[in-house]
């Protein structure tokens, strides 16, 4: 898709005292985007941590397949918003002479794909604990045994199918059908798994605080609602930002959306730390020990995925 993200104009050139010309640099653009790198570097190293213990040091259920699939997608994610940010930067120090900006449109329809991912990721996560709360004995006891990794794998298709159906008329310059494409595809973001995804939320915060079952894994559920409660404040506001520029509604410079999205992608694995570390202090084996506390207390018995 060929968002109607343009470049930005460069500056007029300003004369100096010999009568060359210099142009000016737009230093609150630049600073917002050298942030999104750093915060894309500390976010590489926290979700290839995520992906290195859930991976090899600790043992699967059926939770840890999605975060494992989430980690994935928001490592690509910060993957692409490093180069992307790292093209701005350049683009920008640079004075728009080398046009490092049109090598960035290849960079929008992967960013949207794995930002659909996430979000269809939550939702199939918090919709699976919200079944394990209201139905617990169909849970422990009828739940299809590799059920996590079949409906990854189908989010995954129907992500890359989504994103198939809104390149081919965007990229094309199709307007009206990639509009159309792109409504279609926030309707579903928006109107078939966000609902879901809230009020699976609102119900496993209400049964957590109401239930008196003590062996509910509370530790899990804080990190599922955090999770989601980022993403629906840094994350949607990429979605808003995006589909308005393709009706023709200005809204201004993007580095801000782009590094409230970073922000989300990176801030998980701090989230899994957090609440799972209990203030024991930083290290290698407690990072491992507080990952252990919230993905191996799970409620259930722990079965192959």
């Amino acid at each position: 898709m060929e968002p109607n993200h343009t470049a930005p104009s460069p500056p007029p050139p300003t004369p100096t005292v010999e009568g060359e010309e210099v142009c000016e640099i737009d230093v609150p653009d630049v600073a917002v985007d050298g942030a999104s790198l750093l915060i894309c570097l500390c976010g590489l190293v926290g979700n290839g941590a995520v992906l290195w213990l859930l991976g090899c040091r600790i043992r699967r259920n059926p939770i840890t397949v999605y975060v494992l699939n989430l980690a994935v997608a928001d490592f690509i994610f910060l993957l692409l918003m490093l180069t992307s940010a790292i093209l701005y930067i350049l683009d920008s120090l640079s004075c728009h002479t080398f046009h490092f900006f049109s090598y960035l449109t290849p960079f929008f329809l992967p960013l949207l794909f794995t930002h659909n991912m996430g979000m269809y990721l939550l939702t199939a996560i918090s919709i699976e604990r919200c079944v394990s709360v209201l139905c617990p004995l169909w849970y422990r006891c009828h739940r299809p045994q590799h059920l996590s990794a079949v409906v990854c794998a189908l989010l995954w298709a129907l992500s890359i199918s989504v994103i198939a159906i809104v390149a081919v008329p965007c990229l094309t310059h199709q307007q009206d059908q990639c509009r159309l494409s792109l409504i279609s595809m926030y309707a579903l973001n928006f109107l078939i798994f966000a609902p879901p995804m809230v009020i699976s939320n609102v119900i496993l915060f209400i049964k957590v605080q109401c239930g008196s079952q003590r062996r509910q894994p509370r530790r899990l559920y804080i990190v599922i609602f955090l999770t989601v409660l980022f993403f629906l404040l840094l994350m949607v506001p990429l979605s808003i930002w995006n589909f308005v520029q393709h009706i023709n509604i200005s809204m201004g410079h993007s580095q801000v959306v782009f590094l409230l999205a970073c922000i989300n992608s990176s801030i998980n694995p701090f989230i899994y730390f957090l609440v799972g570390s209990c203030r024991r202090r930083c290290s290698l084996v407690s990072l491992q020990v507080a990952f252990r506390r919230v993905f191996e207390e799970t409620g259930v018995t722990v079965i192959s995925s």
